[in-house]
């Protein structure tokens, strides 16, 4: 035979040299969750190793974090029940948790990136991404929350605004509203490609932000859909989005690389809470060995075209490699 390739194969320096996928701590955000009060630290039982903290505690963790090289986060606030009603106003409220922590971690780590959600969910009494009326989700009287939520956001130290609403026309509104008040400096990179997934579970368990009625289909994608995301995708580019998201990663490889191939921004995929809950599940079963499985997924995902990995296995990835 005059082509073998196992010649390529045949240790582990040319199976490094001639490795095409390159997978660095500095591809990952690490998600994190952070709850009122002090001194608190509660583990997200559909999600193992993944815990809620308070800010004091927070901080805490993002030294470790950043001890291991990671220094981009996408937090997510875990708003107290009495402070949610139907239009979401806590989550414009400059001195609220979200804000709060926000200035707090830039003044102790101004030099890690936080990439900050922008949506409803959490902070509304319906559970919806968008206000509730007569069981339809108002898009254009979303917008102009979402736009009070991501200058709140960009005030308080906010690198990269994240909108995750998938409302029509929030990252032009958000662009505008941020350009208008001199946040140019400030980043979008928007959830382009949000599936209506069934792997959202452990997430909304972490934020006790689950729809109070109904589902998220009418401004979700529908999971059959793949040609839908380059609609989303033009509008976004075209109201000033700076990176392109797919949600969930895994599931959605195609679509990850349909939109690397379409579009000169950087690409983030959001290896989600299902995705994660599942391999640590298996793995407690002894079916899977974890951090093969681990690195394999990740892996996977860039090879597909993520720039981008928003991933819960950030940390545990980043102790491995610092081994």
């Amino acid at each position: 035979m005059l082509r073998r390739p196992r010649r390529n194969r045949k240790s582990a320096v040319i199976r490094s040299m001639v490795e095409e996928t390159w997978l660095s701590v500095d591809h990952l955000v690490f998600p994190i969750f952070v709850i009122g009060g002090e001194n608190k630290r509660t583990e997200i039982p559909s999600m193992p190793g993944i815990y809620r903290y308070s800010i004091d505690l927070l901080l805490e963790e993002l030294a470790a974090c950043v001890e291991l090289g990671i220094h981009s986060f996408a937090p997510f606030p875990v708003i107290d029940e009495k402070l949610k009603n139907p239009t979401g106003t806590e989550s414009y409220n400059p001195e609220g948790l979200f804000p709060t922590m926000i200035r707090k971690v830039k003044e102790q780590f101004p030099e890690v990136m936080l990439a900050t959600d922008v949506a409803l969910d959490p902070y509304s009494s319906d559970g919806h991404d968008g206000i509730v009326k007569n069981g339809e989700i108002l898009n254009d009287e979303t917008l102009e929350v979402l736009g009070k939520m991501a200058l709140t956001q960009a005030q308080a130290g906010a690198d990269i605004i994240a909108p995750s609403d998938m409302m029509d026309g929030r990252v032009g509104h958000i662009r505008n509203v941020l350009d208008a008040n001199g946040h140019t400096d400030v980043s979008i990179m928007s959830y382009t490609a949000k599936y209506a997934s069934s792997l959202y579970g452990p997430f909304r368990d972490a934020l006790d932000s689950a729809p109070k009625s109904g589902d998220k289909k009418t401004y979700q994608m529908n999971p059959a859909n793949r040609s839908e995301a380059l609609i989303e995708a033009d509008l976004d580019v075209e109201e000033g989005a700076d990176m392109l998201m797919v949600k969930p990663a895994l599931m959605y490889l195609d679509v990850i690389r349909l939109l690397k191939d379409t579009y000169a921004l950087p690409i983030a995929a959001y290896h989600v809470s299902g995705e994660y809950a599942m391999v640590k599940a298996a793995a407690q079963k002894g079916w899977i060995n974890e951090q093969q499985c681990m690195v394999e997924g990740l892996t996977s995902i860039r090879r597909a075209g993520a720039d981008i990995i928003l991933t819960y296995f950030a940390k545990q990835y980043a102790a491995l490699v610092k081994k």
